[in-house]
Parts: structure tokens; C-alpha cells; sequence
């Protein structure tokens, strides 16, 4: 007997099955899953989390770049799949939220010199960083400020990198009606990454949605 693929039994199934990334450091991931509850953010889901430490663990990340720390889960998913040594740098407005991010980093034994929070707006803060130096981009932040920030990592990444953005349908991408400013924004983004042929992009239906390319070429 056929069954459909994805349904929300299978969602849920994937969740439990996934469960934390880091199961050692299961409880403090669910106090920082918590204190983002209580902040009114929403946390990357258990499939994201699990992506995105394959994904850094996948091209060997040494340098990576999250816009919107939140409070530290899906920046400790990256630090797990990072190389030893690799170093995250985190941009978040909201330097409550790096506070939060920085306790859960600290509690499962990350040392201080693998993490670099920088409170600020991310098109502020990514014209100041080196061209090439980075091999991922997570971005988890208001998605408006997208089609800019994938401008910046076509500068910031070195061939063969990723950037990650996360949160594509919840934005209502995918409702042609939708018209407002974060729809429109990421149907730009869709645009571009079709378009622009140094990017190989893909879109995925994990979590609330994961627009992701890879960059070919810097032309």
C-alpha cells in the first residue's frame, strides 16, 4: 500500500527521530529552545538543526557567518558540524539574545575563542568582513533585509560555499497573493539564485523552508 510522503505524521516522526543534534547536551538545548519561547523567537526545528551540522560538516567549514543568533540553537548546530577549531561569527540585533546564545555556547564546552557575537544590523556590520574568507552563510533574520544580504555573501564567500536562508515559506512566498514586503523580498531572492548562473541553488521544505546555494563562481 502507497502512502503519501509527507504528512504531519511523518513531520512529527522526523522531529522525535532527529530529537537535539547534540543529545549529550540534550537539556540545554531545550533551556535555550525555552528561553527563545519565552523571548517570543522561534528556534530552528530539530531537521533544520540536523541540516545545517551535516551541511558544515559536509564542505569541512572552518569560517562561517549566522545573521540572527537568536538564542544559540541553530549557531550550535553549526559549531558541532564545524571543524575543531572553526570559528562562528554570530550578528543578531538583539544583544539579549546573544546573552542567552552565549550561556548555551558555554555550557556545552565551546571555547570562547571558536565564537565571535556581534550585536548590530547585518548590512552594517558585513561590508567590514574579508572577501573569500568565509564558507557558510546561515541567515535567520527579517527577510527584507535578503536580497542585500545575498549580495554581500557573493562577495564573502569562498567558491563551493553555501548560503543558507531559512524561513522561505514562512514569508508567504509561495501564496501568489501575498504581496507584502518579506514575500516580495524572497521571491527576489528566488529570482536572483535562478537567474545569476554562479550560484547552483536549491529549495527545500525542511522546517519552515531552506533556500540554499552553493557559489560556482564569483562572476
Amino acid at each position: 500500500m502507497s502512502h503519501s510522503a509527507i504528512t504531519a505524521k511523518a513531520a512529527e516522526f522526523t522531529e522525535n527521530y532527529l530529537g537535539e543534534f547534540d543529545a549529550e547536551h540534550a537539556d540545554e538545548l531545550r533551556v535555550a529552545r525555552e528561553h527563545a519561547a519565552d523571548l517570543g523567537i522561534e528556534c530552528v526545528s530539530h531537521q533544520v538543526a540536523s541540516l545545517l551540522e551535516l551541511l558544515a560538516a559536509s564542505i569541512q567549514a572552518q569560517a562561517i557567518i549566522e545573521i540572527g543568533t537568536g538564542t544559540g540553537i541553530s549557531g550550535a548546530a553549526l559549531l558541532e558540524g564545524m571543524k575543531t577549531g572553526g570559528v562562528l561569527t554570530s550578528i543578531d540585533l538583539e544583544a539579549e539574545y546573544q546573552r542567552h546564545a552565549k550561556e548555551l555556547f558555554t555550557s556545552l564546552g565551546c571555547e570562547s575563542n571558536r565564537t565571535r557575537l556581534i550585536a548590530g544590523r547585518a548590512l552594517d556590520v558585513l561590508p567590514r568582513f574579508s572577501d573569500r574568507a568565509y564558507d557558510l552563510i546561515f541567515v535567520d533574520a527579517d527577510a527584507g533585509d535578503n536580497p542585500a544580504i545575498l549580495n554581500q555573501t557573493k562577495r564573502l564567500l569562498r567558491i563551493g560555499g553555501l548560503v543558507i536562508f531559512h524561513g522561505a515559506f514562512a514569508t508567504g512566498m509561495a501564496d501568489a497573493s501575498a504581496r507584502d514586503y518579506e514575500a516580495t523580498a524572497m521571491r527576489d531572492i528566488a529570482t536572483e539564485l535562478r537567474s545569476d548562473n554562479a550560484w547552483l541553488p536549491s529549495l527545500l521544505t525542511v522546517g519552515s523552508g531552506l533556500f540554499l546555494a552553493s557559489l560556482r563562481t564569483p562572476e
